[in-house]
């Protein structure tokens, strides 16, 4: 845990649960169960890419607008890929400032992160917050990585009816495809082989740093 951090990261996306349940009509919350359910059954876990397979290379625009691969990363030493479903999305951004916190943690282990989204370029995140950001955040627009990796699923009506209506999730992506990215992360080696994985349906739940870096000492 990075110096100066108590908590786990997953303590800190509890509480932020526990406010939402204490305050959201039943009716929302029955919306996002079904969801979750959803996720669950359509399989997506079951297919995406786990420990053992190859990373898919890919090529992505960061938040200066800039072009990123995965190969030339990967010459550097190992990654952390993970992906967020967006700003608008309170446990990304919560995770986000954490992994940024944990961000040396990561590197003294040799590794760099990177971060994808589905969101537009301009919709990431403000001037500001891209030149604060230690570590690259990347558009996957049309989610096009994330299908490579195949973590990328469809919303529920219900569900993708309250996100538009909320805060319009179209705008953000730049299509009306309802598709968003599990909570995913990988560790990937300098030989393009993911050797941790986390793949949840529950976006409450994400990857925990301390068992990221752990990953990472494995590699040695």
């Amino acid at each position: 845990m990075a110096k100066g951090i108590n908590t786990t990261l997953q303590s800190v996306l509890d509480t932020k649960k526990d406010d939402f349940n204490s305050k959201a009509p039943e009716e929302i919350k029955t919306i996002y169960d079904a969801g979750f359910r959803a996720v669950e059954y359509s399989g997506v876990v079951k297919h995406a890419k786990h420990i053992g397979d190859i990373a898919p290379d890919f090529k992505l625009k960061n938040a200066l607008n800039k072009d990123v691969t995965l190969h030339e990363y990967l010459k550097k030493g190992p990654i952390v890929l993970t992906w967020y479903r967006g700003g608008w999305c309170p446990y990304c951004n919560l995770t986000l400032q954490r992994l940024q916190q944990e961000l040396s943690n990561f590197q003294a282990e040799g590794a760099n992160l990177l971060a994808l989204t589905p969101e537009l370029p301009d919709k990431s995140m403000n001037t500001t917050e891209k030149h604060e950001l230690k570590f690259e955040v990347l558009s996957d627009v049309g989610n096009e990585v994330g299908k490579t990796y195949g973590i990328i699923y469809k919303l529920t009506d219900d569900v993708a009816n309250h996100y538009q209506n909320n805060f319009d999730l179209h705008g953000f992506n730049g299509d009306e495809s309802n598709e968003l990215p599990l909570a995913a992360t990988y560790v990937i080696n300098q030989d393009g082989k993911i050797t941790y994985e986390f793949l949840e349906v529950d976006y409450r739940k994400r990857a925990e740093p301390a068992d990221i870096v752990n990953a990472l000492k494995a590699l040695k």
